[in-house]
């Protein structure tokens, strides 16, 4: 088997190792973590998982993850660039997906976190029906996350299984 196919089986499997456990700890995220502090906002805000009171930040969890995820769909891209072009479409997604996760998190989401923290404990004005609509605006965008992990992962599983890849020929 070429090194590039060898190569290219590595970062697969990588990646589909990096993005089930994403996807698993993004869905907890959502539905535990989220689900609590969303539960009943803006009451339910004081259980954001930031600030003095809470002894990890999320991001220290995401970001090495995220980290090992790239490496994975973005190694897969490139020993797999030569693929034939139906193939390669699915070393695309992950890509596309996951760089869409990575822009909308600094962008949206961590003036979102900001703004609900800080509205939380008083130190910038909103009004209950502000946060409210922030917080259902958060959880939204959150499922859209979800969705692009899910299509990373998938994708990432589906490449092995194609015909250049399985046999190591191209």
């Amino acid at each position: 088997m070429p090194l590039r196919f060898r190569l290219l089986r590595f970062f697969l499997w990588i990646s589909v190792l990096a993005c089930g456990v994403g996807l698993g700890a993004k869905l907890f995220d959502l539905l535990v973590v989220a689900g609590a502090w969303s539960a009943s906002p803006p009451a339910s805000l004081t259980l954001l998982p930031y600030g003095p009171h809470y002894p990890i930040n999320p991001g220290d969890f995401f970001l090495p993850l995220s980290v090992a995820i790239v490496v994975g769909i973005f190694g897969a891209l490139i020993s797999g660039w030569k693929t034939p072009r139906q193939d390669r479409v699915w070393l695309l997604l992950p890509a596309i997906s996951f760089a869409l996760v990575w822009a909308i998190t600094p962008t949206l989401f961590w003036s979102m976190n900001h703004q609900l923290y800080y509205g939380s404990i008083g130190e910038i004005t909103k009004s209950d029906a502000e946060l409210i609509q922030l917080t259902h605006q958060w959880i939204a965008l959150d499922w859209f996350r979800v969705a692009m992990i899910a299509l990373a992962f998938v994708s990432s599983v589906r490449a092995p299984s194609l015909p250049v890849v399985a046999k190591g020929s191209s």
